[in-house]
């Protein structure tokens, strides 16, 4: 006799997909999000926006949100100035140093989030590309009978 093992969930509910919204607008990533054991697969909530317009609407909103919530987190982590000095020395010579473990800690964290955002959004977070020229082209046709 086999036991059936409970899967994840297939099936569309609205309980599901709107967990799936209000954790994507707080910033969380999808992958993250389709780890927990109640939860379905990415692939799953891919077919489910495609099948539900309504969740595909909703999901693209709360994605919106997310974007704007990991780049406030971004302006957190940088005002955060609680561990950027360290006290060293004795009691009776304390010495306040700059704890650069803590500010490259800080900047990677940042770093990270800006490029991430920069892939998932790079409208809204990415580099300016300017592909226009503004300068002039000179072009001089040489004769045919010109040694080159």
């Amino acid at each position: 006799m086999t036991s059936k093992q409970a899967g994840r969930p297939s099936s569309f509910t609205q309980e599901i997909a709107d967990e799936i919204c209000a954790r994507l607008g707080k910033g969380e990533p999808l992958a993250v999000i389709c780890r927990d054991d109640h939860m379905p697969a990415v692939r799953t909530v891919s077919d489910w926006k495609a099948a539900h317009p309504d969740f595909s609407a909703a999901f693209a909103c709360a994605r919106d949100e997310g974007f704007d919530a990991i780049a406030a987190d971004c302006l957190d982590i940088a005002d955060d100035k609680s561990g950027d000095v360290k006290i060293v020395g004795g009691e009776d010579n304390p010495i306040e140093v700059c704890n650069t473990e803590f500010v490259q800690r800080a900047k990677l964290r940042i770093e990270t989030r800006l490029k991430l955002l920069a892939k998932w959004d790079p409208k809204r977070y990415g580099d300016k590309v300017d592909l226009n020229h503004t300068g002039a082209i000179g072009l001089t046709i040489a004769p045919e009978d010109a040694e080159l």
